[in-house]
């Protein structure tokens, strides 16, 4: 017989089943706003039908699997022979399978394909995040694998691919190849020219030997990276396979996998080449050059993932909410509690917001649209990746005790939350790079006061934030000291001139006056209590 202090109450479900796509209306509308007539349709079909499968118990089941049973290195194989290969669970197969079938690495294939791979990009970080490192490398490599038009007609086929092959065979013999990027090194970290991996020119005049290391590599059992090292002219990009033409395995040594806070189904290692075999892409010495637009993709996709992150996070603490009772009533019908709720969902709404609309840039190609990337990029990974920290761990507390438990699933966003902040140039590297934007490409900051300024006159405390930042960039001497303040203000404008213009007026009020007009706390739940709050929190229910 049951005892009776078994029966379960008062406990939500779990959220699954359901569309995670058409649940968050902030998505879907920035969707239908950046894409023209002839794709609505199409892409909503397609990525509805994502969404069910992002919010499938099946493909949840497997996130969690992936990070419960994180990769291992084998080195050698049982006669002693070096193969320097990585062993991933079932689960991380079945995900990559997905995330690439689902176009996550096609956007530069198919029209409107950066917007709609911004959407399914994020949809899929909410299942699982650390299959997104090879998703977005993979997608990035092709605009710096460009700068040869002989490799990338090579091998921007492979890439954008709808088709995951696991094995290590000659890319030429393969359906679809997965990407990697090497650049840090022990001595530098951000400072890639100080690398000191050296390349030996071979006799063809393209080919090259590389000797040194790589401190951080992200997905080593990719098919092949873009790496830099030292030519005898300088600083440049080269394209390592994996496995060469004849089939042999180039030499690319694993030294061990990094213990990571999060991101624990991804494998992030060291290696050393010793007489790799490289070809060049680009001239020699350009070789930041070459890959920066490779850094500028995935950039965007550390926004994007942060936004994911922060999406979910939202998503299970108002899902939490709905469902249980305390003190008779709903938690979400508490006005304390509708606040902390409200706040979050315009964090994660104004992130939404500002990633889709420079994934729509990047579909745009036009000289404006590059202009204002090139500012709003740097401005936004700084920001966006910077608040998802904070959101997340709000969002797990208002789960109580339960978000502090690994079935929840918040420890795992949580553990994720700082990554997007740190990988591809950290917060200095950022503020530092809009810096270099605002001094050495003029036609950036046009670009981006002609974007908020399309906004000029909706609401008072955005016009106020616009004067205030332009009396900041008048005066830009020691301007590096502040560069972080500046930074954040650049990015809240462009986030409040979006959501003025394109949000529901509750979302766009409640943030500019707490975001830009100072009614607003230091903490999450600090939002004025004359604002539409319950309107923000129905907007960002997720319908089970």
């Amino acid at each position: 017989m049951a005892g009776s202090t078994h029966i379960v109450t008062n406990q939500p479900p779990p959220l699954t089943g359901y569309d995670v796509y058409t649940a968050d209306r902030a998505l879907t509308s920035a969707v239908e706003r950046h894409l023209g007539p002839d794709l609505r349709s199409e892409a909503g079909e397609e990525l509805a039908a994502f969404g069910r499968t992002c919010g499938s118990a099946q493909v949840q089941e497997w996130g969690v699997l992936a990070n419960e049973n994180p990769p291992r290195l084998r080195t050698h194989d049982r006669y002693g022979h070096r193969v320097d290969e990585v062993e991933f669970h079932p689960s991380w197969h079945r995900l990559l399978g997905k995330g690439v079938s689902a176009g996550l690495t096609a956007a530069w294939a198919r029209p409107g394909g950066h917007v709609r791979r911004a959407a399914a990009f994020m949809l899929w970080t909410q299942v699982e995040a650390g299959n997104g490192c090879p998703l977005s490398m993979t997608h990035a490599a092709v605009p710096a694998l460009r700068t040869d038009p002989d490799l990338a007609a090579e091998w921007e086929p492979r890439l954008t691919s709808m088709i995951y092959d696991q094995q290590l065979r000659p890319a030429d013999q393969k359906p679809g190849a997965l990407f990697g990027m090497g650049m840090t090194e022990k001595q530098g970290g951000s400072d890639v020219r100080a690398g000191t991996t050296a390349a030996r020119p071979l006799p063809d005049g393209e080919s090259y030997e590389l000797t040194g290391h790589k401190w951080f590599c992200s997905a080593p059992m990719s098919d092949g990276f873009l790496v830099l090292a030292q030519a005898p002219g300088g600083l440049t990009c080269f394209l390592v396979p994996r496995v060469l033409e004849d089939g042999s395995r180039n030499v690319f040594l694993i030294q061990r996998l990094k213990d990571k806070l999060g991101n624990r189904s991804n494998a992030s290692a060291e290696v050393e080449f010793d007489g790799t075999w490289a070809r060049r892409v680009g001239e020699e010495g350009r070789g930041v050059r070459t890959i920066i637009e490779m850094v500028a993709a995935t950039r965007l996709d550390c926004v994007l993932g942060s936004a994911g992150l922060m999406r979910q996070a939202v998503a299970q603490a108002v899902h939490h909410c709905d469902h249980r009772q305390a003190f008779g009533g709903r938690l979400v019908d508490k006005p304390l509690m509708r606040n902390v709720l409200a706040d979050l969902a315009i964090e994660s709404e104004a992130a939404t917001t500002l990633a889709l609309r420079l994934a729509a840039a990047y579909d745009d190609d036009g000289e404006q649209e590059r202009a204002l990337l090139r500012i709003a990029v740097p401005a936004a990974k700084y920001w966006v990746t910077k608040r998802c920290t904070p959101v997340t761990v709000e969002a797990s507390e208002c789960l109580g005790g339960n978000g502090y438990v690994e079935e929840s699933g918040m420890p795992r966003l949580v553990r994720e939350s700082p990554l997007n902040s740190i990988w591809e140039g950290a917060g200095n590297v950022q503020a530092l790079d809009v810096l270099r934007a605002l001094q050495r490409e003029p036609g950036a900051l046009d670009a981006y006061l002609r974007e908020v300024g399309l906004a000029r006159g909706a609401d008072h405390r955005l016009d106020g934030a616009i004067k205030g930042l332009l009396t900041e960039l008048a005066d830009l001497e020691g301007v590096e000291a502040r560069a972080r303040r500046l930074t954040e203000r650049l990015a809240l404008v462009l986030q409040g001139s979006l959501l003025v213009r394109y949000a529901p007026s509750e979302v766009a009020d409640a943030f500019c006056a707490s975001r830009l007009g100072g009614d607003g706390g230091s903490a999450f739940g600090t939002l004025p209590s004359t604002l539409n709050l319950a309107s923000v929190v129905d907007r960002s229910r997720p319908q089970a």
